[in-house]
């Protein structure tokens, strides 16, 4: 991969935020070539700024060129034992590539690390964007559902009201509820006859234990209660009192 040195070094010191930055020590190996290919392992302190895919280290924080880079794709990002605590490793699938032991002040800062790079490559972001998609289908799916599904209801329901107004709660029709008791007048509690009967165009009670209709209770005991005051009226003309 062609990289334009010029073009990287300003996009790693610009003001653009950057996904995660701290100190890391990463780890360097230095081989001596004598006879038994002895080789050495020491760490250096550097400053990391980790924007898009690429981290960047720095020699020290305020340093305004980078001293490497590492391009976060096709890499795997996990723990590694180490004589250091707190170490983890940046390894890539190619069997030849080399790979970045870095370890950092600490537990959280390395669980801090470890989460940022590896949401770093471009493979995760294409998977979190195809999840995120198809989370959005799903949502509008469902929002046009519960749009749709009132209108139904409210629809049908005027369909049941005006074929058979039976058919609505309220209005259901058990057994025949029974006549609720009549008030007796004056004059009928003396002669222990019963009061006059009421009008005929008086309907049943829509009423009985088994409905909740307050409206008809109200009605029908309104109506009752103008045929009793009729009666009463026609009985002071006639002079009965």
């Amino acid at each position: 991969m062609k990289l334009n040195e010029r073009s990287v070094a300003h996009y790693a010191t610009c003001d653009s935020p950057a996904d995660h930055a701290g100190f890391l020590r990463k780890r360097v190996e230095r081989y001596h070539h004598h006879a038994h290919h002895h080789h050495s392992t020491s760490y250096q302190r550097r400053w990391f700024v980790l924007k898009g895919n690429l981290l960047f280290y720095f020699e020290e924080r305020e340093s305004r060129e980078p001293m490497g880079l590492v391009v976060l794709e096709g890499c795997t990002v996990e723990l590694c034992e180490a004589a250091e605590e707190f170490a983890f490793a940046i390894r890539f699938d190619d069997a030849g590539a080399r790979a970045y032991v870095l370890v950092a002040d600490g537990q959280a800062a390395m669980e801090a690390w470890v989460k940022a790079l590896s949401r770093a490559s471009f493979d995760y972001m294409r998977l979190v964007v195809r999840e995120l998609e198809k989370q959005l289908e799903e949502a509008c799916k469902s929002l046009a559902a519960c749009r749709k599904s009132p209108r139904r209801s409210s629809s049908s329901g005027r369909k049941r009201h005006l074929s058979n107004p039976a058919l609505l709660p309220l209005q259901e029709k058990p057994a025949p509820p029974p006549l609720p008791p009549r008030r007796r007048s004056a004059a009928g509690s003396a002669t222990g006859s019963p009061a006059p009967s009421l009008s005929p165009a008086m309907p049943e009670s829509p009423v009985s234990p088994e409905t909740a209709c307050f409206s008809k209770l109200h009605s029908w005991y309104g109506q009752e209660i103008a045929a009793l005051r009729r009666e009463w009226q026609e009985r002071q003309k006639g002079g009965h009192p």
